[in-house]
């Protein structure tokens, strides 16, 4: 479970969204369920949305051919005489 903010001693910020009647009904038959209330069941449910996300973009897995292949073809490097190229290697990466 995603800790809270006030778990975690940040001051709580308002999100404020819209749904229909039928999509908030849905969501607070499973926040009864689980017992939380509706905040707590969004919350929990987008903040772990959001690290799939994150992770997708940050970890990709491999068999031990495509690994060869992947490493083969950034040790060829042909793409460093690419000045665009060069140009977007040198920014931060999102996901540091």
């Amino acid at each position: 479970m995603v800790e809270r903010a006030s778990e975690v001693g940040v001051k709580p910020v308002s999100i404020n969204m819209r749904a229909d009647s039928k999509r908030r009904d849905l969501i607070d038959a499973a926040a009864e369920i689980l017992s939380i209330d509706r905040t707590s069941f969004i919350l929990d449910a987008a903040c772990r949305r959001a690290e799939e996300v994150i992770v997708d973009r940050k970890l990709f897995l491999l068999s031990d051919e495509a690994f060869d292949r992947f490493e083969k073809a950034l040790d060829a490097n042909p793409i460093r005489s690419n000045e665009c190229v060069k140009n977007l290697l040198a920014r931060p990466k999102p996901w540091s």
